[in-house]
């Protein structure tokens, strides 16, 4: 097995969470948060391997970007970036984890991936980058993706530019990392700061779970309507006050009545299902709740959402699904 510049088991540097950019405490260089996998890419010699923010292997998932940098001239450099499908989201990403190479394969050709660097943490001489500054990183990772064609995340030391990605983010940018410029790269640490671009929507409840060992309310299921007036399940929310939920218990109770959904409903296949998981109570679809979410994929909320506010103002019908589509 080659020996690379850094070792395989190398994490990521990390960030913390913010809900605004910083400003004081710089210098700082901006730049978009991409949708993807982040990726460590290692090559020495013909060898390359794919590396997970977790650690795993990704390169049996993505062969095309193992061809792809295979095949440079550079014979040795790691670098850090985002695993993106520029002409789909992150719905395409999760199909290629699948176990058959056979579909690997024909997915690798229909919608092909590929890295987009921010970072240099071994250059091409098998220089060791790690305790280098930023400022002079990016310098280096520049000059490497320039001379081999490589795609490469946009920078910015305005806070203003940065504030307009937030505001409008293109493709499959989804917020804004800050990076001091004089700080080193600092593997498996949270030492950026990102902002995630948040957004809200309307929905309906169309049923909900109760805590595990108690007959109290857990997770409200939300819904959407679709183009053709069905309600479909659309994600949860569990960020109800305790102090809340008997009195929502005896609401929701007092509710109880099937389906609940009429499109999409909850309790689908799905990896990640457990008995538990499928076990949800329907309610007739009266009440509207606005929340807080930050990605969408498949039309459908990929984390929970924060519970903001009840909505009696709105009607169940006016929370359609073109809210959270982009």
């Amino acid at each position: 097995m080659a020996t690379f510049a850094l070792p395989l088991t190398t994490h990521p540097m990390e960030a913390k969470t913010a809900e605004t950019l910083p400003v004081e405490g710089g210098p700082w260089q901006y730049e978009p948060k991409w949708d993807g996998f982040r990726c460590l890419v290692f090559k020495e010699g013909g060898a390359v391997e794919l590396r997970a923010k977790s650690g795993k292997p990704l390169g049996r998932y993505f062969p095309e970007v193992v061809a792809f940098f295979g095949a440079l001239e550079a014979a040795r450099f790691v670098v850090d970036g985002e695993l993106m499908i520029a002409s789909a989201g992150f719905g395409a990403l999760q199909m290629r984890l699948h176990p058959a190479e056979s579909r690997i394969r024909k997915l690798a050709v229909e919608t092909p991936a590929a890295v987009t660097l921010f970072d240099m943490l071994a250059g091409t001489d098998g220089e060791k980058m790690l305790r280098k500054p930023l400022e002079e990183r990016r310098a280096a990772l520049e000059a490497f993706a320039a001379g081999y064609g490589l795609n490469l995340s946009p920078v910015t030391r305005k806070v203003d530019v940065a504030k307009k990605w937030l505001a409008k983010p293109a493709g499959n940018m989804d917020g804004v990392v800050a990076k001091r410029l004089g700080d080193p790269y600092s593997p498996g640490e949270r030492t950026m700061i990102k902002v995630k671009r948040l957004r809200t929507a309307d929905c309906v409840v169309g049923g909900f779970r109760y805590l595990a060992g108690r007959r109290e309310v857990g997770s409200l299921l939300l819904g959407l309507y679709d183009d053709a007036g069905r309600l479909d399940h659309v994600g949860f929310t569990s960020t109800i006050p305790d102090d809340e939920r008997p009195r929502l218990t005896a609401r929701l109770e007092a509710m109880r009545a099937p389906p609940g959904f009429t499109g999409r409903a909850p309790g689908g296949p799905s990896r990640w299902a457990t008995e538990r998981s499928g076990e949800w109570e329907p309610v007739r679809a009266e009440l509207v709740v606005e929340v807080r979410f930050d990605h969408v994929t498949d039309e459908r909320f990929r984390h929970g959402t924060k519970l903001l506010r009840w909505r009696p103002d709105k009607a169940p019908e006016q929370c359609g699904m073109e809210q959270i589509r982009t």
